[in-house]
């Protein structure tokens, strides 16, 4: 009896001091560092108007997602110049993620 004791008390402490790199094996995706856009630039920030424009080095069609500070996704447009329209959000603080190819980046975009 005193073996099971001995040989459950070892397995555990192995269990917790063992380094984490089985945690490859988990079912959760691993964090994959996104791809700059090279010469993104965002302006005006803050938008006072109704317009934002968005350009980079490549100018290709770039996918925009506009969350609110709460994570809800509030905006998707497909841009294929420079030019968001952003009339419909309310004034704020948003996160954007931008998709130009292979591509993203995320800004922080404040709308007045």
């Amino acid at each position: 009896m005193k073996q099971y004791y001995i040989l459950s008390l070892l397995l555990v402490c192995f269990m917790l001091f063992t380094p984490r790199t089985m945690a490859q094996n988990t079912r959760f995706p691993a964090y994959v560092a996104e791809k700059p856009i090279e010469g993104l630039s965002i302006y005006p920030n803050p938008v006072v108007g109704s317009k934002v424009y968005i350009t980079s080095d490549k100018n290709q069609t770039k996918d925009v997602e506009v969350y609110n500070v709460l994570g809800k996704k509030v905006l998707v447009a497909r841009i294929s110049g420079k030019e968001l329209d952003v009339s419909e959000l309310t004034p704020g603080i948003y996160i954007l993620k931008i998709k130009e190819g292979a591509t993203q980046a995320t800004r922080k975009l404040v709308v007045r």
